[in-house]
């Protein structure tokens, strides 16, 4: 009996999908366990495999379009079988989505001198008759239009005529002490392409958070000069090499284990206070933002955190991250320091009470027992929400992330 297939819900988040690729085609037969096609959801493209049996009857999405979840995008059954009752009662086709198009407005001086403006059409043979960019021209260099004779149809002026023209002594033909600008012609482009998916939801989800959840933000400065010798002696005999924001990432989740009030969420109707440190590494990727979570980090080694870190940013670039990836984090870390960001702002990742948001590290001068020595000094901001997490609390726990960054061997302990 022929069956329909339906658009599968493969996050938590996911709304919809989109067709990326078809592996089967009418007419193939399918068998349980096959891979049928790949579907690009919020965060990743996927594969789709079939939980049914039979010929494939009927395509209903193309390649490249968009589908809701639960949406029929095929029927499978036994070959030659009628499947058109079946839909009946669908919904219509979703819309394609469009390729980018490149629009461009161009104003050229071909386009305009063949328009005629309004006053010069009137059968007030007294008025002049001039193209808009003859006029426009004629103005820009202080020229009297009634002076020249056009060459166009019916004595109509056009640009070439103002060019040509060589005024008279005469102070009635030129506009004395007239600056003269030459004209420009521009052209206005622009490219439109369709909302992927993955920016669909980080739109979605963050407008909620920064709309919801009463930010606040607490600022401190770090400095980095030990962390900077510990890492290199670290490195000299780290299986892997270690990067600033692997030590930051260990010092988030012991100095977490001490201030559980800010490894927490907000549900709505109770405050959850999490026992664990879940912690997600935001990563840019080419359509948006994933943040895969590094899980019990507290427990974890340096060296298993770099390469984890490692792993997963690799993972998110080829889109290969799973949903169980980026479930489940307790508090989030976004750091542009690779960048050359001294210091930014960053939207609190729901359900998590806090996000620290982690710049460059700069060289700069600092005051040492009175004295000024070279320094190395990074920004950090915490973004709390302040349903979940006061100010003092907040302070607590960067004072105490501050003291393990710049007393690293506190983080063997």
């Amino acid at each position: 009996m022929a069956e329909v297939v339906r658009m599968p819900k493969m996050s938590d988040t996911m709304t919809e999908g989109v067709l990326a690729k078809w592996h089967k085609k009418v007419g193939d037969k399918v068998k349980s366990g096959d891979l049928v096609a790949e579907v690009e959801t919020d965060k990743a493209t996927m594969d789709f495999e079939s939980f049914q049996e039979g010929t494939v009857l009927y395509i209903g999405v193309e390649e490249g379009k968009a589908v809701p979840v639960d949406g029929i995008i095929a029927v499978f059954g036994k070959e030659g079988e009628d499947y058109k009752s079946l839909l009946t009662d669908a919904p219509a086709a979703p819309a394609a989505v469009e390729a980018p198009v490149s629009t461009a407005k161009t104003e050229t001086p071909a386009a305009i001198a063949e328009v005629t403006s309004s006053a010069a059409t009137s059968s007030n043979d007294a008025r002049v008759k001039a193209s808009p960019l003859a006029k426009k021209l004629a103005e820009e260099k202080g020229i009297d239009l009634s002076q020249i004779k056009g060459s166009a149809e019916n004595g109509r002026i056009i640009k070439k005529d103002v060019e040509s023209f060589q005024p008279g002594t005469s102070s009635s033909s030129t506009k004395q002490n007239t600056i003269s600008i030459p004209a420009f012609v521009g052209q206005e482009k622009y490219t439109e392409v369709p909302v992927s998916q993955m920016r669909k939801v980080i739109a979605k989800r963050l407008a909620e958070s920064k709309f919801s959840a009463p930010h606040f933000y607490l600022k401190m400065t770090v400095d980095m000069s030990a962390a900077m010798d510990a890492r290199t002696k670290m490195n000299e005999v780290a299986p892997i090499k270690i990067s600033f924001n692997d030590i930051v990432l260990k010092a988030v989740a012991v100095a977490l284990k001490q201030h559980p009030n800010v490894n927490s969420s907000w549900l709505g109707d109770k405050i959850r206070y999490n026992e664990h440190v879940n912690i997600g590494v935001a990563v840019a990727v080419e359509d948006g933002l994933l943040v895969p979570v590094v899980r019990f980090a507290d427990g974890k080694s340096l060296s298993h955190i770099s390469a984890e870190v490692k792993d997963f940013a690799q993972k998110a670039k080829d889109k290969k991250l799973q949903p169980s990836d980026w479930e489940g984090s307790t508090f989030t870390i976004s750091n542009l320091g690779m960048f050359g960001i001294d210091e930014f702002t960053a939207i609190i990742n729901p359900p998590d009470a806090c996000i620290l948001a982690v710049g460059g590290i700069q060289a700069v001068p600092v005051v040492k027992n009175g004295q000024v020595v070279p320094g190395n000094i990074m920004k950090l901001t915490l973004s709390c929400d302040h349903r979940v997490v006061d100010g003092a609390t907040g302070a607590a726990f960067l004072q105490t992330l501050k003291s393990l960054l710049e007393e690293p061997v506190r983080l063997l302990v």
